[in-house]
């Protein structure tokens, strides 16, 4: 009797850290939206300037800067280049977290920015987002969890016991 209250609060365990799942990756969502919201507005006035001068062309400001004489315009076109590559970047992160939920999901587990990746976990609040997609999470880590953890327990057992052979009767402990 105590190995199924144990294999039920295992089952618990593994369904909250399940729903987990979807509230972390909603929360990293948020955070490159919020990201890439402070790189455009970063690169707001070399915009403006590109759209004056460049015809819209920010490579071509950079290039302009890089080119002056001027150490101090030289310094400002490495600093421009880099925010136009991280916002770049940030825009490829954010159309990866737009298409349907399992394609955002893997991408989160294996592709993650690390930097925000980081800040994520950092700032995370545990939550239980009552929608599908954290309930096959809970139900998917839960079952996974027992799984493993219970060949983990019984493996040794059948080992050093060897396996019972089945004799028409129901075992007092599955009654």
């Amino acid at each position: 009797m105590l190995r199924s209250y144990l294999r039920l609060v295992l089952f618990a365990v593994g369904l909250l850290l399940g729903v987990q799942v979807p509230g972390l990756i909603n929360d990293y969502a948020h955070r490159v939206e919020a990201h890439l919201m402070e790189a455009q507005q970063s690169l707001r006035g070399f915009q403006d300037s590109a759209d004056k001068f460049f015809n819209g062309d920010l490579q071509a400001l950079v290039a302009h800067y890089r080119e002056s004489t001027d150490p101090v315009f030289q310094n400002d076109g490495q600093s421009v280049s880099a925010l136009i590559t991280r916002h770049q970047a940030l825009d490829a992160e954010w159309m990866a977290l737009q298409g349907p939920w399992w394609v955002r999901d893997w991408h989160v587990i294996s592709a993650a920015d690390p930097q925000i990746s980081q800040e994520t976990l950092n700032g995370y609040t545990y939550q239980v987002l009552l929608v599908p997609e954290a309930i096959g999470w809970g139900v998917a880590v839960a079952f996974i969890l027992a799984l493993v953890l219970e060949c983990l327990i019984m493996l040794p057992a059948w080992t050093l016991y060897g396996v019972r052979k089945y004799k028409g009767e129901v075992p007092e402990h599955w009654r």
